[in-house]
């Protein structure tokens, strides 16, 4: 109806684009944040997490017994309002260090893995110790859809100044690292550098009439040490940030 653009919607469109996000996260604190903090207190046997972004949540139990209690109790609570999980993205799954040390001694396959915030969650293990470690990559479909819509847009800008274009993509570039330059994620980080290099390379080549031979990789490689920043890892391991916290609120 409104938000896309047409007729007389200018504006009220942006508005409601970005006030329909609130008010869905302000719903969902009622329906779901404040009636799981209770549910938890007074039905669970173990330890439970949760994490919840917009519409995205994740739950983690201690107990299989809980965790299958809560998907009972949940779906009967979003009904009350409508609501309904998604069939395709709900599932229990054994996950965490106790589910991978007790896979491994009864022969059985690795986790499962899941995605949440974009990032492809895995059971895995630390080199030097073989000891339990939680890998996030990038998730493929979201490189994938990123990838996608820069290549649109260096289409778009094909003639544009070789500054200009190099100073976005850099903007870009930067952004994208900011979010997923977490640990163990360093091969999706270089990948998607090298995906975009290429993706800009073949625009140059494009608007050249000498293709290749105006712009060999000698001559690109340049301009990537000039404009765009290289894939390292930004953001510190988990148990770090939050032995920092700790610390500061020691202080």
């Amino acid at each position: 109806m409104v938000g896309h653009g047409k007729g007389n919607t200018t504006g009220f469109g942006t508005i409601l684009n970005v006030v329909a996000p609130i008010l869905a996260n302000v719903f969902l604190h009622y329906v779901f944040d404040l009636w799981i903090d209770q549910w938890r207190k007074r039905h669970c046997k173990g330890k439970c997490i949760v994490v919840r972004y917009a519409d995205d949540f994740v739950i983690g139990f201690e107990s299989e017994t809980d965790a299958r209690a809560c998907l009972d109790a949940l779906k009967q609570r979003l009904g009350k309002f409508g609501l309904k999980l998604h069939p395709e993205k709900t599932r229990l799954l054994e996950f965490g260090r106790s589910a991978s040390d007790r896979r491994k001694r009864e022969g059985r396959e690795p986790c499962e893995t899941f995605e949440f915030l974009g990032f492809t969650h895995i059971c895995g293990e630390t080199r030097k110790n073989k000891r339990f470690a939680l890998w996030r990559r990038t998730s493929r479909k979201r490189l994938s859809r990123t990838l996608a819509v820069i290549k649109a847009q260096l289409r778009r800008r094909r003639h544009d100044s070789v500054g200009q274009t190099g100073r976005w993509l850099a903007r870009v570039i930067r952004g994208w690292l900011g979010y997923h330059a977490v640990p163990d994620n360093f091969s999706r980080l270089d990948e998607f550098v090298t995906e975009v290099t290429k993706l800009w390379l073949h625009q140059l080549r494009r608007r050249s009439q000498k293709g290749r031979a105006a712009w060999p990789w000698d001559r690109m490689n340049r301009l990537v040490d000039r404009y765009l920043p290289q894939p390292k890892i930004l953001h510190p391991y988990p148990k770090d940030r939050f032995r920092a916290r700790l610390a500061a609120g020691a202080v």
